[in-house]
């Protein structure tokens, strides 16, 4: 099995009502392939700046991850910084540097050409296709968007959908894109411009995969302490991505497994703040949370007869 993430390698500032964190480990590319590589071989295609602390990414080569795709720069890293308060759900951004991701244009090596699913990270859709241009042929592709691109690329996005298998996008993303205020109908709408399945991800409020054929709920794990959501939404594409690859499917039954999956790698890692907390997760533990979601859903049928005593 093979899986590629093309996106953000970054250096963020975070601060929310339970701490702050100073230039540390982020991007979409990251945090998708800590979630990943828990469960299956990851390749990243990114860029950084000479400021990388690359010795940062030795966890990430200890399991595994293919780096040769990492292509250091001249000039300064990918930088966000951003504020959230106690609706952690809403991010407040307070400072974007492009530095040397304004200019980056995704080249795929020899593996990464062959690599059998894709995801694309939240990139412009025209750097998404150009990546597209270059794979061989694979099983699956997802992708991910935002408000800016819908906005700002919307042509080159809709020339995207027809060739991605699940788009992976918020509620209000979704309604952006489709104009539909229900988001299972925005869900269907986005299917009609091309895409084959939607997931929708609502933070605190779980996931909903939306396929032709049926719909599937996951919760978001009920958790006590929450430090920082950033990058959940892209370590709930690298579970869900990650178990696709281990499993070698992508029928029904295992795009549910695979949506539970990116709900509990995704409740790891906003446990703690940047990588800290993927970055020291065993699959053991992957495993027990994974279990426990089945408990969590897990309810008896009604009896047959439930009319009321007279």
């Amino acid at each position: 099995m093979s899986l590629l993430v093309v996106g953000s390698v970054a250096l963020d500032s975070v601060e929310t009502p339970f701490g702050k964190r100073e230039d540390v480990l982020g991007g979409s590319g990251m945090y998708f392939a800590a979630a990943a590589s828990l469960l299956t071989g990851v390749s990243v295609v990114g860029v950084v700046g000479d400021d990388f602390p690359l010795e940062d990414l030795d966890f990430l080569r200890k399991r595994g991850v293919d780096l040769d795709g990492l292509e250091s720069a001249r000039g300064r890293t990918f930088r966000w910084r951003g504020r959230y308060g106690f609706d952690l759900n809403a991010a407040q951004t307070l400072d974007t540097q492009l530095n040397v991701f304004e200019h980056f244009s995704p080249k795929l090596g020899a593996r990464a050409r062959k690599a059998e699913r894709i995801f694309l990270g939240n990139i412009d859709p025209e750097l998404q296709m150009r990546v597209l241009d270059q794979a061989e042929r694979p099983n699956l592709v997802a992708a991910d968007t935002m408000n800016y691109w819908i906005t700002s690329r919307r042509a080159q996005l809709l020339s995207l959908l027809p060739r991605v298998d699940v788009l992976m996008v918020n509620d209000s993303e979704l309604r952006q894109l489709t104009g539909e205020s229900n988001v299972i109908k925005a869900a269907h709408a986005a299917q009609r411009l091309g895409a084959k399945a939607v997931v929708i991800k609502r933070g605190e409020y779980g996931a909903v995969l939306v396929t032709a054929e049926h719909r599937f709920f996951a919760p978001a794990f009920p958790l006590t302490d929450v430090m920082d959501p950033t990058g959940a939404g892209d370590s709930f594409a690298g579970g869900f991505l990650g178990l696709l690859d281990r499993l070698g499917s992508a029928e029904p039954a295992a795009l549910r497994q695979a949506t539970v999956m990116g709900s509990t790698l995704a409740s790891f890692a906003v446990e703690r703040f940047s990588l800290e907390r993927l970055r020291d997760l065993e699959l053991a533990e992957v495993r027990s949370r994974f279990d426990a979601f089945r408990q969590l859903v897990q309810f008896e049928a009604l009896p047959d007869r439930l009319e009321r005593d007279p």
